[in-house]
């Protein structure tokens, strides 16, 4: 990656991968809901507030396919270091070796997505945050929680982003300091504003998870009250790019991959049993179904958000 003064007082960097890179469909995973506010759409253009360890930044990421190129632009204190990444960031340091389909549907989803890889941010509580708030509610809830949160407690990004309204998550302080009936009235129950306080106080020791093979980075999360199987998936797949990270707990994960592999709906048990053959890749597995639209028939109303928490004091 080459850098250079942008015209608009950013860093600029080219970076040109080295197989043609879906940079918008590795991007996305990072975005919750559409009205993220540390994430924006403009036009191909991603934008993203991000608080990296050298300070705030935000980041756009142009891909230019027809040069096979990516153009980057940072601004912020953590400019830096948010380029250095951005390869990591968009799949670079994602490793197939080992990945066999040996099924059709996976076989016809890869042929479709050839170049599909998993990136990782490198930053855990970023992931951590919205995963939490995302816990057993419907997605609706959960994205409105966490665009509430950021809105009421995070704060502008840097650079010249005024107009798109891009804010960065709370500091680990911050979320230390929110008031248990503030995050009542943004729908957030006492069990995960819990576990998101808790996981604030140790913020420095769960970045370090980065470093570890991801057994025991899952270990280590897990240790956290609150943190289960799920939510370490879902931090693991984000964070550290771990191809193995399956989001058994989901409501919908088991039931849509049993449905496109074997025709049936299944539980948890049984889609771990499913999986067996792709031990090491099998996050990649419930990717490829999902990037491929593969999912059961929906049957019936969506599941409605709920109304009976408690109404603050």
């Amino acid at each position: 990656m080459v850098g250079a003064q942008g015209e608009r007082g950013g860093i600029e960097r080219r970076w040109r991968p080295d197989w043609p890179c879906p940079a918008a469909q590795i991007l996305l995973v990072h975005r919750h809901g559409g009205g993220d506010p540390t994430y924006r759409l403009s036009g191909s253009t991603h934008w993203r507030a991000i608080r990296t360890p050298d300070g705030p930044a935000t980041l756009r990421v142009r891909p230019r396919p027809s040069l096979g190129e990516i153009e980057t632009e940072a601004w912020g204190s953590g400019a830096g270091w948010i380029l250095d990444r951005v390869p990591a960031l968009l799949g670079a340091e994602d490793d197939l070796t080992g990945f066999e389909p040996r099924h059709p549907v996976l076989e016809q989803a890869l042929r479709l997505h050839p170049h599909w890889r998993i990136g990782h941010s490198s930053l855990v509580l970023e992931a951590l945050v919205p995963a939490v708030i995302e816990q057993k509610v419907t997605g609706q809830e959960a994205f409105a929680g966490f665009r509430q949160l950021v809105v009421k407690y995070g704060e502008p990004a840097p650079g010249p982003v005024a107009d798109l309204h891009l804010r960065l998550q709370p500091t680990a302080d911050e979320l230390r300091q929110v008031p248990s009936w503030d995050w009542l009235q943004l729908h957030i129950d006492p069990a995960r504003s819990r576990t998101l306080v808790n996981a604030a106080r140790v913020a420095g020791s769960l970045e370090r998870t980065t470093g570890l093979d991801h057994a025991e980075a899952d270990r280590r999360l897990r240790s956290l009250p609150g943190i289960g199987v799920w939510t370490s998936a879902e931090v693991r797949v984000r964070a550290h790019g771990d191809p193995d990270a399956v989001s058994f707990g989901d409501y919908h994960v088991a039931k849509d991959i049993g449905w496109a592999l074997t025709g049936s709906e299944i539980d948890d048990g049984e889609l771990e049993a499913l999986l067996e053959p792709w031990r090491g890749h099998r996050h990649r597995v419930q990717a490829l179904v999902g990037l491929a639209g593969l999912h059961r028939p929906r049957r019936g109303p969506r599941m409605a958000p709920r109304t009976h928490l408690p109404r603050p004091f």
